[in-house]
């Protein structure tokens, strides 16, 4: 996987964040009956139509696409709620509001394969886009605040695909203050690892014999 080169740099690209966050529940209405599907990561079913029920949303995908079911859009994924949300963001510069974890990917991945589900997609849309947005830039806007004296920066309610982002710069922005500030400590810390393990003086040795 991407950045496995560096593990002090964790990074996932935008497919790879996608993919954990297919696993997330959502809520599908099937047209059809079908026994449960027991998989390694649970049992999901029966299906019977009209009747809605829980599923992963790569699941809920897979039946979409084969025309099985229409795909319940979440509840934060409504005009109202979408404009609250967004209005909030705005009055409280230096404050994320709650939103799944994975709302980036997962309203991607509705409007990939389900917009015909989502009421107002359009509308809809353009609010997701206009939230994160206003949260890529409170994130830019945090980041220049980084001092030498900063020793650790939290962001509550950060989305996956946002800490993906903003991990990166922050760990290297970091390790560029300790280096300028204390290049000595530093050094020191690397000599010491970089020294071997000295080997304890347990006396002379004795030869093995055969009996």
């Amino acid at each position: 996987m991407a950045g496995q080169s560096d593990p002090h740099l964790s990074i996932f690209s935008p497919s790879e964040v996608e993919f954990v966050a297919e696993d997330e529940i959502v809520d599908i209405v099937p047209n059809i009956r079908m026994d449960a599907l027991n998989m390694i990561c649970g049992d999901f079913g029966p299906f019977y139509p009209q009747i809605p029920t829980k599923v992963p949303l790569w699941l809920a995908v897979a039946l979409k696409k084969r025309g099985k079911c229409t795909i319940r859009t979440p509840d934060w994924m409504t005009v109202d709620r979408l404009t609250q949300v967004l209005e909030a963001e705005r009055e409280s510069p230096r404050e994320f509001q709650p939103l799944p974890f994975h709302y980036i990917e997962i309203s991607k991945l509705l409007f990939d394969h389900a917009r015909d589900d989502i009421s107002d997609a359009y509308l809809v849309r353009s609010l997701i886009e206009d939230i994160r947005d206003v949260r890529f830039h409170k994130v830019e806007t945090g980041l220049e605040t980084i001092s030498g004296r900063t020793h650790a920066v939290k962001l509550k309610n950060l989305s996956a695909m946002e800490v993906n982002i903003v991990r990166p710069f922050m760990v290297r922005t970091l390790q560029a203050f300790y280096k300028h500030d204390s290049p000595q400590m530093i050094q020191q810390a690397d000599t010491t690892g970089s020294r071997p393990t000295p080997v304890t003086d347990r006396g002379p040795r004795r030869d093995l014999r055969r009996r």
